[in-house]
């Protein structure tokens, strides 16, 4: 299996000097299988730089799966240029979202409106297929599986783990660790403490033996007390997870945008410090634009 990050800053793209060895694009992983298919998780602008490497390589046949659909994480999609020209293929997939009552079409047709995109959706050229993941219901692209999870977020969140091969990874897309929202004594304390420990164990469970797992780590432990409730990880709380499930490589990605790449660093630093001596041979990694990885 063969990874590539395209982007891995969160909520807004942030290019500029400060931000240049990790990269100012959002969310946007290319995978590719031994069989060479191409599945991609998320559609951040960095969906714009991989359709560029795309184009020397036509007629195009890729699987993008959404996490979600926060901007940040399919604003890149209609600068996908394979959708404009035929004979590509592409398959759509996102979560059912039961407030609007719509599935992934409603990710491109909101985007593509004649009044925010120069583009109409008919203009698309290319086959393409909606489709909505359902958490735990695996989706076989070629040989390998794609099977969702339902993570915390705002929105409905699908975290994805891939496997191919005897290979394996995990992308959690934007997840906030579960947590109790009753105060202890009060009522319905002692249920939703039962509740957040089975979904943090389903969670270990999906991510369970990974050998690279792609992780929100958008805050440090002291920012998260003031960010708490906006659906974002921490660099502590992935490496936890990592630990409790026998991960082999961790990437810590959703870098903070305000945050440049030398505060990045000092606060992963930072973070590996608390962990040192706990981590039993867990490679923990930064995210950076550009970065591939074959295992």
């Amino acid at each position: 299996m063969k990874v590539k990050f395209w982007g891995v800053r969160g909520s807004i793209s942030a290019p500029g000097p400060d931000t240049v060895r990790y990269g100012g694009n959002t969310t946007c992983i290319e995978v590719r299988t031994a069989e060479d298919d191409l599945i991609v998780l998320d559609g951040g602008t960095g969906i714009f730089p991989l359709a560029q490497s795309l184009l020397k390589s036509l007629p195009v046949t890729a699987h993008i799966f959404i996490t979600h659909s926060h901007w940040d994480h399919i604003q890149g999609l209609p600068f996908f240029l394979p959708i404009f020209i035929p004979g590509n293929k592409i398959f759509l997939y996102a979560a059912f979202d039961p407030i609007t009552g719509a599935g992934p079409e409603r990710i491109m047709n909101v985007q593509m409106q004649y009044s925010f995109f120069p583009v109409r959706e008919a203009e698309m050229k290319s086959r393409i297929e909606y489709v909505v993941a359902m958490p735990h219901e695996t989706i076989s692209v070629g040989e390998a599986r794609v099977t969702p999870f339902m993570l915390n977020h705002p929105v409905v969140n699908l975290g994805y783990r891939v496997e191919s091969n005897g290979k394996s990874l995990f992308f959690t897309g934007d997840h906030e660790p579960y947590a109790n929202i009753y105060a202890p004594g009060d009522e319905g304390h002692e249920e939703y403490s039962r509740l957040i420990k089975e979904q943090h164990a389903s969670l270990v469970e999906a991510v369970r033996g990974v050998d690279v797992l792609i992780s929100d780590s958008a805050y440090t432990v002291e920012e998260f007390p003031a960010k708490k409730g906006w659906g974002h990880g921490t660099f502590d709380g992935s490496i936890e997870l990592a630990i409790a499930a026998g991960v082999k490589v961790l990437y810590c990605t959703h870098h903070e945008p305000t945050r440049s790449d030398d505060d990045l660093e000092r606060a992963f630093a930072a973070a590996l410090e608390r962990y040192s001596g706990l981590l039993n041979g867990l490679d923990v990694r930064l995210a950076r634009e550009g970065e591939e990885l074959e295992f």
